[in-house]
């Protein structure tokens, strides 16, 4: 069992991927915002993270909070980031794994929203044995 953050400003739609996550066997937390979100993960560092683009507060919020995890080494170092966003909608430009980056989109997967529920799950234990696989090594 891991411990997932869902970090998401729709409630209802973070409530259907962590009623995936814990259908999967694992522990799920909704945070709405990445304000709250930090430091929750300072306080219990998760397993994984599945993160929005766009809240009210700042339309780029969930890439800065990417770059804040990646910044966070010693703490975070190893916990995958997925994010999880239906900006493509949005925005004329278009994101996709493509954009990974390091530095600048330092996530681990990269999937648009509407989400097929299915596809979600695989992502998320993909993601959660290669974490498992790189900690061993």
């Amino acid at each position: 069992m891991a411990y997932i953050m869902v970090i998401d400003d729709d409630e209802d739609f973070a409530q259907v991927v962590a009623k995936v996550l814990k259908s999967s066997g694992h522990e799920a937390e909704i945070l709405l915002d990445t304000k709250s979100a930090a430091q929750r993960m300072v306080e219990k560092t998760p397993d994984a993270v599945i993160l929005d683009v766009m809240f009210p507060e700042d339309s780029n919020a969930g890439f800065d909070f990417a770059r804040w995890i990646k910044s966070q080494r010693d703490k975070f170092e190893g916990v995958p980031v997925l994010m999880l966003t239906a900006i493509n909608e949005k925005s004329p430009i278009r994101f996709s794994t493509r954009d990974i980056d390091p530095t600048w989109l330092p996530v681990t997967d990269f999937l648009e929203k509407p989400v097929d529920l299915d596809v979600l799950k695989h992502r998320v234990t993909a993601l959660l044995a290669k974490a498992k696989s790189s900690a061993r090594t």
